[in-house]
């Protein structure tokens, strides 16, 4: 490629100079090409330390003067074709124009000029619009490419100068991170180190320093521990590899995600020397932790972020910290973290203005909201910008009412169930209809009957006695009062100024009526419920009388949520339950319903009316708890890892005894899914609940571990599992809570733990000051990282537990070994995955469904399969592999979608490596017919002339064959309806699979000429390059002439009277014909084998073969015709019938004639056989009488034992599967990954 001119002092340092004219020289990199010996080692290795440009280009173009010493580089090349072609460019347009000049400095200013015209005119033509990589990147990612192989979409997010730690040797080197691939290349002193790993083959990243390394990274995968050291700055190359593996782990979770996190939002300021990928990954770092640390919605993007100073008017201070801008929000969080954190959504400012600059306040910026509140920042270094920014902002957003303020606040949204859906009201129940009840529900709920769209259960549902509580009510008041205060110093709604104070009030308790607000709003939910009003009720209207496998578990579930509260006694409460699940369930597929969501939701629809639950239940799923609520509850147990990694921190003498129990597993879930809400008391878990909407998941580790600590001494003296979790449950069921003004509710779980003793009551209150006194110093950002580590354990062992699920449901009928099943699998998978991310059309990924079973979930395409098939096929045929690969995958595809799953794919590997002769060779015979053999595959030539008259007689025998495929494909797709994710059509396969006969020999179809001829030339080019070539090819032509001999005599026995009296006439004639006939046949044959010279099967197979059998083609009816007597029976045709009928072929004459295997050589019998099977494909229609049976094959087959030993031989796959690795490093999976390193010299 031409280079912009850069100067070169040493030009002859490093290069040997190998063509030169007056203004030119072209030279080679030393030690690249023949020969090299030492000096070219020493190059080689200072290029890959020194990461020189010369790695990639070995050669290069530099424009010289006579006088000057200064060199320019002006091109370099990869090949010596690119070079050439640059070189050549030089001496035909610039040669003769520099001999004009006089001036030596001219010259240069010339060329300098010409060469950033070439480059600024490529640029033009082939650059993308938007912003490109730096040239260095570039440079990087070409030899990235060249390296390792890999195609132009795998993106190279940034690369580094480590050492890779081989042994006890480090190997210097440049480590390359791709968006799906951790790469590794050295290359010292002829030893050559190259190292490939897929990042969805990661199960741990390490940062950390030992003895034998220093600060290290290891990265691990199923079987090999990798190691790598001395980084510029390892904590940046961590963090990225930490944020490339976790997007990996979300592509082996759900794919959706995958997909949409792929599209990486396109940097708003270029930087120098970064990757546009990196910089677009540390965007999204941010803005993963600005979502999280103001708990705003999923697709708000921050826009940048800058140091300011915020007045607090509750303490009359300013208070340094950072303000971050997004499209919707202001935020602001202090420095010290307790200090205070301050959410303003913009639909609520009302003014944005520069305040006046002075000593105490430097460039003050102030901001009113609709409320009547004012926000004061000041110290901004770009305010005018910022100020512009906002504005820019504001302008976008709708104006909507504001949150209002005070106890207003609350009643602001009681009444939007359907002012914005006027169309609700006029709907009207149908007369009789078993969903009238629904119906009723949903109109009665968008006209704001239904009392849970505006009020919560525990109104509706109080006992009036309040009075008798006396002390509790006066405490419930004082709580409300302290709150009332905060509110009116710290302000109330969306922007109030969040202060540790804030979290005191909530960790001494939520007042019941202001628990739904404050829950809203510490979640963030009340941002989501406010930007889409009238959501809610549009789902409920779509998910009414709908019906699904979520919406029966719901029905299974909604009558066991919360039975012994009074609210759930009744229709009003359950009905209300339904709809907020199964509006959730609509919204969000690929969760859809799970257990446990209907605990917390009934405790949501206590405290909060419909619209809110819906919006706190989204929080919760999407954002608080993510991947908590999924079909593998993923979350729950990443949580699960963190709970036991700080068991082992915090607790240590305990951790080993638990781990022994196995507790941790069986408890963390059930307090984990259901906040508590299910191991506790009502009234003490909802206080846990408070704690936890302001807190996050940090609240609940901190309690289980004060819980475990409670019980120390106990759970260490427990002899089994049941002994431990028996103490921890009588322990939960007396967790009290003294302050609850409601009434008890009986807590089931205490019957079954009552013991001799009266137990310990423990107040809620006191367990929480507890966590927070002894746990406190756990973090949220470090609660995160471990997320990462857990993360990757729990998928990468989840993926384990469903390649052995896989492995062991099709053990049973497969041939090979579980190694060999589970190496398989892997392959299989990582050909799935590599579609997703390289391929152009995203078929299988795109039908990936996590809600599927297991052996459904990773699925390949016809391209994929083909792929798979070339590198582990037993039958290579050449050039004629992928048309196999195209049968098979068509006879494997039993339902029609294009894809098979890996059951389908090892049942076809098995065939052919597993199956007795009988097993292969009915293998080989099925992929020769339909479905497998599709028409265009075996069309004759006649079939062209007719395409448009579309002449149903040639296709006649297609359509019956094709028929019957036809029918159970239709049948397939009638049963299998509009949703394929019906669960009902997945058990009735597998019952038909349970049940289905085992296939015979005699049900299989019989074959015509047509896919004889196929089958012919498959075997043909099976053959070919085999180590007994010659024998087999003779083999097969012994067996063909007879097979065709069969096919002829069969075809007697069927053919009708009328034909038996033309076959006499034909003998009668036979002498009189029998001249004229052979010369026809040998022109006819010539010229069907000149017209189509492809189709004869033995073209790819041998060129000794080839070449000698035009020769014998010509002899061969001759031959035959000399061979056999005037008695022999012989069928031919009159010559009426050859003018009047050319669909007989040449073949029948030849084959029925002339063919007898006491006379003719096998050799002669093999060609004559097949040119004329080529002339009946070609010359002319099919003979559609003629038919074999797979038990006359079978029978011909074994007489020749060339064949059977060559179908009986043994091949261990897993050198197939290990060589498929050598060849594509890129697709190598970690469950057999050796450090591929190869030494060179």
């Amino acid at each position: 490629m031409w280079l912009g001119p850069e100067e070169v002092l040493l030009a002859n340092a490093l290069w040997v100079t190998e063509r030169a004219n007056p203004f030119f020289l072209l030279q080679r990199r030393r030690g690249h090409g023949k020969g090299g010996g030492l000096t070219g080692l020493l190059v080689g290795t200072l290029d890959v330390v020194l990461d020189s440009s010369a790695r990639v280009a070995p050669y290069r173009i530099l424009h010289q003067t006579q006088d000057s010493q200064i060199y320019w580089a002006v091109a370099c090349g990869s090949s010596r074709k690119e070079i050439t072609k640059h070189w050549e460019w030089l001496e035909n347009n610039l040669l003769q124009t520099l001999s004009i000049f006089d001036n030596e400095d001219d010259i240069t200013t010339f060329v300098k000029g010409k060469i950033h015209g070439i480059i600024a005119e490529e640029n033009k033509n082939q650059q993308p619009q938007g912003e490109e990589d730096p040239g260095k990147f570039k440079e990087a990612e070409l030899k990235m490419r060249k390296q390792f192989g890999m195609p132009e979409v795998e993106k190279l997010v940034n690369y580094y100068s480590c050492s890779y730690w081989k042994g006890r040797v480090p190997r210097q080197g440049w480590l390359y991170l791709t968006v799906n691939h951790l790469c590794f290349y050295s290359f010292l002193l002829g030893k050559e180190v190259t190292l490939v790993v897929q990042w969805v083959d990661v199960t741990q990243l390490e940062k950390n320093a030992t003895l034998l390394f220093p600060e290290c990274i290891k990265v691990s995968t199923r079987d090999s521990e990798l190691y790598f050291s001395m980084f510029l700055n390892i904590n940046e190359t961590f963090k990225l590899m930490e944020q490339l593996a976790n997007i990996a782990m979300r592509q082996l979770l759900d794919n959706e995600g995958f997909l949409e996190d792929k599209s990486l939002p396109k940097p708003s300021k270029p930087l120098k020397n970064i990757s546009a990928l990196k910089r677009d990954l540390d965007a999204r770092a941010k803005n993963d932790w600005y979502r999280a640390t103001f708990r705003l919605p999923k697709d708000e993007r921050l826009d940048g972020h800058t140091d300011c100073t915020l007045w607090t008017p509750f303490n009359k201070m300013h208070i340094p910290g950072q303000m971050f801008v997004s499209n919707n929000y202001i935020c602001f969080a202090s420095k010290a973290e307790e200090a205070c954190h301050l959410i303003i959504p913009l639909r609520e400012v009302a003014v944005v203005e520069k305040a006046d600059s002075s000593s105490v306040l430097p460039r003050p910026l102030s901001i009113s909201t609709k409320s009547k509140m004012t926000f004061l920042f000041a110290n901004l270094k770009d305010r005018d910008f910022l100020v512009q920014r906002i504005s820019d902002f504001l302008q976008r957003t709708p104006s909507k009412k504001s949150d209002g303020s005070g106890r207003k606040w609350k009643g602001s949204f009681s009444d939007t169930g359907c002012e914005e859906f006027p169309e609700f009201s006029s709907i009207s129940p149908p007369a009789v209809s078993p969903t009238s009840t629904l119906n009723n529900q949903l109109v009665s709920f968008c006209t704001g009957e239904v009392p849970t769209a505006s009020q919560g259960l525990l109104k509706l549902f109080r006992r009036d006695s309040e009075e008798l509580l006396g002390p509790k009510a006066a405490k419930e008041k004082m709580k409300e009062e302290s709150w009332n205060i905060h509110f009116f110093e710290y302000g109330r709604g969306m922007c109030m100024y969040r202060t540790a104070k804030t979290r005191e009030l909530v960790l001494k308790g939520i007042p019941e009526n202001l628990r739904g607000e404050l829950w809203l709003l510490f979640s963030g939910a009340w941002n989501e419920m406010v930007t889409f009003p009238g959501y809610y009720a549009e789902l409920v209207e779509k998910s009414m009388g709908k019906y699904s496998l979520a919406t029966e578990e719901i029905e299974r579930d909604v009558h066991r949520s919360m039975p012994e509260h009074p609210a759930f006694q009744n229709e009003l409460g359950i009905a209300a339950l339904r709809r907020v699940l199964t509006a959730y369930a609509f919204r969000n597929p690929t969760i859809g319903y799970c257990q446990a969501m209907n605990i917390v939701t009934s405790v949501l629809l206590l405290y909060c009316n419909e619209e809110e639950a819906f919006w706190l239940l989204v929080a919760l799923c999407e954002r608080m708890l993510p991947d908590y609520y999924n079909s593998r509850v993923v979350g729950a147990l990443v949580d699960q890892g963190i709970f036991e990694e700080l068991t082992r921190d915090y607790l240590p003498q305990l951790s080993e005894k638990m781990q022994e129990l196995g507790v941790i597993s069986t408890i963390s879930l059930s307090w984990f899914l259901t906040l508590f809400l299910s191991v506790m008391p009502f009234e003490s878990a909802v206080v846990i609940v408070d704690c936890f909407f302001y807190e996050g998941i940090k609240l609940i580790l901190q309690v289980s571990l004060a819980i475990l600590d409670a019980n120390m001494e106990k759970l260490l003296n427990c002899c089994d599992e049941g002994e431990a979790m028996t103490v921890l449950g009588r322990y939960l069921d007396n967790v009290i809570n003294r302050q609850s003004i409601s009434p008890p509710i009986p807590h089931l779980h205490a019957l079954l733990t009552s013991g001799d003793e009266p137990p310990l009551e423990i107040d809620i209150f006191e367990l929480i000051k507890t966590s927070y006194e002894k746990f406190s110093n756990l973090r949220a950002d470090d609660i995160e990282q471990m997320r990462f580590k857990q993360r990757l354990k729990v998928i990468q062992s989840l993926e384990d537990t469903a390649k052995r699920s896989v492995v062991r449901a099709i053990s049973g009928d497969i041939g090979f070994s579980m190694e060999e099943l589970e190496e398989l699998y892997m392959v299989f998978k990582a050909k799935h995955l590599t579609s997703c991310y390289w391929g152009s059309s995203h078929t299988a990924a795109a039908h990936r469904d996590q809600s599927l079973p297991y052996l459904e979930q990773y699925r390949i395409d016809l391209e994929q399969f083909r792929e798979l098939f070339d590198s582990l096929t037993l039958w290579s045929c050449g050039l004629h592999t992928p048309v196999l690969a195209g049968r098979m995958f068509r006879l494997l595809d039993e339902n029609r979608d294009s894809l098979i799953n890996f059951k389908e794919f090892v049942t076809g590997m098995s065939g052919m490596y597993h199956g007795d002769l009988t097993e292969k060779l009915k293998l080989l015979y099925k992929l020769h017919l339909p479905p497998a053999l599709i028409s265009e595959e075996a069309e004759s030539a006649l079939e062209a002339t007719s395409y448009f008259t579309e002449d149903i007689s040639t296709e006649e025998a297609a359509t019956q064959e094709d028929r019957g495929g036809r029918n159970e494909d239709s049948k397939e797709k009638e049963e299998k309806g509009t949703s394929p994710q019906d669960y009902r059509y997945y058990l009735r396969m597998w019952a038909k699979e349970k049940y289905s006969k085992k296939e015979t020999i005699k049900d299989l179809p019989k074959m015509n000429q047509e896919q004889f001829i196929e089958l012919c030339k498959t075997l043909y080019n099976m053959f070919s390059e085999d180590p007994v070539e010659q024998e087999l090819y003779h083999a097969i032509a012994t067996v063909a002439s007879l097979l065709l001999r069969i096919g002829e005599v069969g075809k007697k026995f069927s053919n009708r009277p009328m034909k038996k009296t033309d076959d006499c006439k034909a003998n009668n004639t036979q002498d009189a014909v029998s001249e004229e006939e052979s010369p026809m046949s040998e022109h006819s044959q010539n010229s069907a084998v000149e017209q189509q010279p492809q189709a004869d099967p033995g073209d790819g197979a041998s060129g000794d073969i080839q070449a000698g059998k035009t020769q014998q083609e010509k002899q061969t009816p001759g031959d035959g015709d000399g061979g056999e007597g005037p008695g022999s029976p012989i069928q031919l045709l009159s010559d009426d019938e050859t003018k009047d009928d050319m669909s007989m072929s040449s073949y029948s004459m030849v084959s029925t004639g002339s063919l007898q295997c006491e006379d003719i050589a096998d050799d002669t019998v093999l060609v004559g056989c097949e040119a004329s099977s080529s002339a009946a494909r070609y010359g002319s229609t099919i003979d559609t009488d003629w038919s074999i049976s797979f038990e006359q094959v079978l029978a011909s087959m074994l007489t020749e034992a060339a064949l059977v030993n060559y179908f009986e031989k043994k091949v261990d796959i897993g050198l197939k599967i290990k060589e498929q690795k050598k060849v594509e490093r890129q697709f190598s999976s970690s469950s057999d990954y050796d450090l591929s390193s190869s030494v060179s010299g």
